[in-house]
Order: structure tokens, then sequence, then C-alpha cells
């Protein structure tokens, strides 16, 4: 039997990469699109079962280049995002024009399904350009789309994100380190892990006309997710609730460095719990609740911003108590 072809954009990411490797592992032929297969296309050829992964480079997200795409697929993913605007890439265009062109030429060449994702917690965020870009992105692919499936994460986090990363990357240099809205965000992380397994469900359960909240098992606050990052990584900060004028301030700044750590728009969504609204099912509502914790995933990778790194002392003591326990 000929094995399903899955045509994935933004395959190169923290998502695609973990999900290459599901699909090809489950015997899917994933055709994933890249901009820069030089860069991009050995990192993902060694994420795939042999035979069941072809690289293709389109520097230009056209309808035109992108029809071509559709002849051969019977299910779209789109994975495409941005958290900030640099030169062409703008949040219109990627959120909202891409998922445009995506949904109609999934009804134009008559696919299987389009599994879209967005993001959470962006309904009342109309002052931030990213969640109306998201928005006009779901609102499109509704729209043109019937089969459509969206799915609506929280915070994805896992070992090669720029989440986790990045804070403990900043936790290890400063010796203070600000809290925007009193760090009283709430927020449910789902592991990297976790979402790619509800998409393979989607795509096995034959899931269609859904739109689907993907949380991790637990709420977590912005100031929980800090004071969490500096124990596993063993480190003592002063937290200090930033007023607002001066966190607008410090992200202008933020903003002029080639990968912004803060946005002005970031800091918008900010105001704005990401948890489930009520509105829609999640993923524990179609029998895939996420089992991963937050502690337990970090544990897993944070001794590289602990005193020594990778030749940690803790490392090694958590290795030894976890060879101790499988025997």
């Amino acid at each position: 039997m000929k094995p399903k072809e899955i045509l994935v954009f933004g395959a190169s990411g923290q998502i695609g990469r973990n999900l290459i490797r599901k699909l090809t592992k489950n015997n899917y032929k994933v055709i994933a699109v890249t901009r820069n297969i030089h860069h991009k296309g050995y990192i993902l050829k060694t994420q795939a079962n042999p035979g069941y992964l072809e690289v293709i480079e389109l520097d230009k997200l056209t309808e035109d280049k992108i029809r071509e795409l559709f002849n051969s697929c019977s299910i779209c993913i789109n994975l495409i995002g941005i958290l900030y605007e640099k030169n062409k890439n703008q949040f219109h265009k990627i959120h909202s024009i891409l998922p445009n062109i995506l949904s109609k030429l999934a009804k134009e060449k008559k696919i299987e399904q389009l599994i879209h994702i967005s993001a959470l917690g962006i309904e009342h965020a109309v002052d931030s350009k990213y969640a109306r870009s998201k928005l006009d992105g779901e609102n499109n692919v509704r729209k043109n789309f019937k089969n459509s499936v969206i799915l609506k994460p929280s915070i994805v986090y896992g070992v090669d994100d720029n989440f986790t990363t990045n804070f403990m990357t900043l936790l290890g240099r400063l010796p203070l380190f600000p809290l925007y809205y009193k760090g009283k965000t709430k927020f449910m992380p789902i592991h990297c892990s976790d979402l790619t397994d509800i998409i393979h469900h989607v795509i096995s359960k034959n899931i269609y006309s859904k739109i689907i909240e993907c949380v991790g098992p637990e709420i977590i606050t912005f100031k929980e997710i800090i004071e969490k990052l500096l124990i596993l990584i063993n480190k003592k900060r002063i937290l200090i609730p930033m007023p607002l004028p001066i966190a607008e301030l410090s992200a202008k700044f933020f903003e002029l460095m080639p990968n912004p750590l803060l946005t002005r728009d970031q800091l918008r969504i900010l105001k704005y719990d990401n948890i489930p609204s009520g509105k829609y099912k999640t993923n524990s509502d179609i029998g895939l609740p996420s089992t991963r914790y937050f502690d337990d995933e970090v544990k897993k990778y944070c001794y590289m911003w602990r005193e020594g790194g990778q030749f940690s002392t803790e490392k090694y003591q958590i290795e030894k108590k976890q060879d101790n326990s499988t025997t």
C-alpha cells in the first residue's frame, strides 16, 4: 500500500523536526518545504526514516509555486509562524495571507486534511499585531476549507526551543530578572513531543473540522516558570516586578537586536492568560492528554546552563539515579 504523502510547511523548526521523525516512523511520506535547502535540508534528512522524506526548496511562498506542491499530497500541515517582524517576514503575510493561500489550494485540489497551527489565548489580545494576524489566519482557514483542523497550543517547549533556553541563558547572566505584569500571567506549557503526538493523532484518527486547544498538564504563572528554571539551573536571582513604562522602554531597546528577546507586541500579549478558553475542545477531550510535566522535561537538558555545563556534577547525579532506577 502506497504511503500517504504529507506536505509540511515550516518543517525545519522545532515542531517540524520532531513531527518528521514521528510521521516517517509511522510510514507516512513527508514532503518538507524549506526556504534554504543547503542550510536546513541536511538537518531535516537526519530526522527521517530513509526513503520517507523529500526536501523541497521554495524561497518565495507564492500561490503559483505552492500550487504545484499540492498535486501529489493528501494532507497539508502548516507550522509556519513568527514571533516578531523582520524585513519581509511580516505578521500579516505569514499568519494571514499564507494560510489563506494554503486553505484555498486545499479546497481546489480536494485534499483530505489541512492542519493549521495557530496559538492559544489570542482572542482577547486585540492590541497585538501578532494575535490579530493569527486570528485572521484561523478565519481564512475555516472559511476556505471545511475539513481543516486548527490546533491552538500554549507555549511549546523542548530541548531546542527559543523559550526555556533563552530564559535560562538570561537567568545565567543577569543578577536581576524583570517580572512583567507582576508575573501573574498563566500558561499551560506543552512539550513539543506532546504537540506532535496530537498532530499524528489527528491524522491517524481522521479527525476533521475541529478547533483544538493544545495544553500541558498544569497551569503555571510566568513567575512560577522563572522560579522553576532558577531551581533547575541552580541559580539565585532577584525577581523584580517591572512597571509597564519601563518594560515598554526595555522592549523597544530589545527590538534593535537581530533576534529580539522581547518586543512591544509580545509585551502586549503577556497581559492575557494563555490557558483554554472553554469554547473549544482540548487535547484531553480527544483522548490525548499531555503527560509531560514542565519540571521533569526541562530537567533533562537544563544542565547546560548549570555551573560546569555538560560536565555539571548535578547532571551525572541525575544520570546515576536514572541508571539505578532502571537496574
